[in-house]
């Protein structure tokens, strides 16, 4: 594996199976009472914030902690980045620390490649922009993988908000690696201009792609990164886009639902649909941990004691 994580793109088929084999692996010590190893001690981990996160940014302070590893919380919010510090300031900062690991989630799309460029230690892309967010892309798989056993040859439909969606970029990536077809459902509107040099399939009729998909992923309109009348209405949207019951009842018996989180219930998805037995919603978020453990401890070289 590289130093870094920053893109799925990034990631080979071996290095996602190792890292997809290795969450197995620290899977099973979840399952014990004692839920930590010492595979980490004395190394440090840096959380490093600029964005809000919930999920996120716990799951990764729960993976390190597992893993035994001192953890630093660093929120942009009242630190010296409020009064102008620059990201290169902060990350020399770090540095200074000792940081072996930091963690980034930032709002400007390439900002983890930068951080490479300055610290010494692993870093970690949490999420930069619109750009990539690889860790979920990676507990996406990993939560297909124990539903569905293997990738290859899986039809993935992604439905929603592509434009502004780093989940949705890191997941094409990720799963073309890994051999899945990946289609994309969307309004025009919410496509990148870019889309057609991505590894998959565009459609813009939900309800033609559903009979054929093994996984229907269904991404949040994030309203809150538009600036300009994306389609005319929620309603609308939830009309033509929308996993009610009705099309929820179109799909294979054995498909599955995701949601990378936090859903607007109503709009993007229905609430008997989110909640129902084929969804891994709440499975996705337990398997974050798991697969972020298992790409510390790849990345900082833990041995096992």
């Amino acid at each position: 594996m590289n130093r870094h994580l920053i893109s799925a793109g990034d990631l080979s088929k071996d290095d996602a199976l190792l890292i997809l084999d290795t969450a197995e692996e620290l899977a099973r010590v979840s399952e014990r009472s004692i839920k930590k190893l010492p595979t980490l001690r004395g190394r440090t981990v840096v959380n490093l914030f600029f964005e809000d996160s919930t999920r996120t940014r716990i799951s990764f302070e729960a993976a390190a902690k597992r893993l035994s590893a001192d953890v630093i919380n660093f929120s942009a919010k009242g630190s010296s980045v409020s009064k102008g510090e620059s990201l290169k300031d902060t990350a020399l900062t770090l540095e200074a620390m000792g940081a072996d690991a930091v963690v980034i989630r930032h709002g400007a799309s390439g900002a983890p490649h930068r951080l490479a460029n300055w610290v010494h230690g692993s870093v970690v892309n949490a999420g930069d922009g619109t750009h990539e967010h690889p860790t979920q892309a990676l507990l996406d798989a990993f939560s297909m993988r124990r539903r569905l056993g293997g990738l290859e040859g899986r039809r993935i439909t992604v439905v929603g908000d592509i434009l502004h969606s780093r989940v949705a970029r890191s997941n094409v990536l990720l799963l073309h690696t890994l051999g899945a077809e990946v289609t994309l459902v969307a309004p025009p509107t919410l496509l990148p201009v870019s889309v057609g040099d991505w590894p998959c399939e565009v459609s813009y009729d939900l309800d033609a792609v559903l009979p054929k998909s093994d996984v229907v992923m269904m991404l949040r309109v994030q309203k809150e990164r538009m600036n300009a009348a994306y389609f005319p209405s929620e309603r609308e949207y939830s009309r033509r886009y929308g996993l009610d019951r009705d099309r929820f009842a179109k799909m294979p018996d054995e498909a599955i639902v995701m949601h990378p989180g936090p859903m607007n219930r109503g709009m993007e998805i229905a609430a008997e649909v989110a909640d129902s037995a084929r969804s891994t919603i709440v499975e996705q978020v337990a398997n974050g941990v798991t697969i972020r453990m298992a790409v510390l401890y790849l990345l900082l070289g833990g041995e096992t004691a």
